[in-house]
């Protein structure tokens, strides 16, 4: 098999996004599921309609989202082969409930699967405990104003070897009734990036290491090391942190991205036999989806495993 690099070459522009990234497209996808649970009809109006939580979970609806539940156990009712239930426990407010369905989907982070679902073959627990995902810390910093940006001349900052690897402004989005900032005097958005990582060790544990790295960090590290490398690298624009920031968001993504192969750790297995097409293998009536069974940590890859995966089974 070749490898792919990580990432698409041909990924299409950033400049298209939405401003919440994906959220919108799970909110396009409920809005499609559940009529009248959002309003609205278009792309561009997704961004700002408000979502009628009370019509997600209806009885007589055709499709129901339950929030706030997360899946403990999936077994088949009887011999897997001839099942015709599948039996799936939830944990929700405290307590654990069950439901059963004629068949189940599990499009969770694939390395938990063998432990949501006991009764599956080792040959194919093994292939799924092979995706290790990569960990990563996104941070958002509302500033006054982007003057010391403008000073600058510049919109984003790469910085290999420092604490967050880049910076950058949000990029001008406007969609819908969403307007971004033109003004340097306005306020705005920085987003910076952080991959713990532990040079010398293969990937997948270096991305061990770097959970236990993000679990292990306080607030407090992360707010100095925002602070003083923003005021190093914008202080020569006139940018001071403590009169600048106004709030912080740490997003914390020990299980962030999808693991992509590498081809200066992993094995070059034949067409077929990859621990992700081994591990996403149809189970009875279990399915499993995910963008780590596709290998692949976007939006696309996990969309086309979905439809790949109610294919399998209906």
């Amino acid at each position: 098999m070749g490898y792919t690099a990580a990432g698409y070459a041909d990924g299409g522009s950033y400049t298209f996004h939405f401003p919440d990234g994906n959220a919108s497209v799970a909110r396009l996808l409920v809005r499609d599921l559940i009529p009248g649970s959002v309003p609205g009809a278009s792309a561009e109006d997704i961004v700002t309609a408000r979502l009628d939580y009370a019509r997600l979970d209806r009885p007589q609806a055709l499709v129901r989202i339950r929030l706030n539940a997360t899946a403990v156990r999936v077994r088949h009712i009887g011999d897997p082969a001839s099942a015709t239930e599948v039996e799936i426990a939830y944990a929700r407010g405290g307590a654990l409930s069950s439901v059963r369905a004629r068949a189940c989907v599990l499009a969770c982070y694939n390395m938990i699967i063998p432990y949501l679902c006991p009764e599956l073959p080792e040959q194919q627990k093994a292939a799924l405990r092979y995706a290790s995902k990569i960990p990563l810390i996104y941070v958002s910093v509302a500033l006054r104003n982007w003057q010391a940006f403008k000073a600058l001349g510049v919109a984003q900052v790469y910085a290999p070897g420092s604490y967050f690897s880049a910076l950058s402004l949000n990029q001008v989005v406007d969609i819908g009734g969403y307007a971004s900032t033109r003004s340097p005097d306005q306020p705005v958005l920085v987003h910076m990036m952080r991959v713990p990582v532990a040079p010398g060790l293969p990937e997948r544990e270096q991305h061990r290491a770097g959970r236990l790295d993000i679990l292990g960090t306080s607030f407090e590290t992360f707010e100095r090391n925002i602070r003083g490398q923003l005021d190093r690298i914008l202080g020569p624009g006139g940018f001071d942190a403590a009169r600048t920031i106004t709030a912080i968001t740490v997003n914390r993504w020990p299980h962030g991205y999808a693991y992509e192969y590498n081809p200066l750790f992993d094995p070059e297995w034949p067409p077929g036999n990859e621990p992700h097409v081994l591990g996403r293998a149809r189970f009875g009536r279990i399915a499993i989806a995910n963008s780590d069974a596709g290998a692949a940590a976007y939006t696309d890859s996990a969309i086309d495993q979905a439809y790949r995966t109610v294919q399998e089974l209906f």
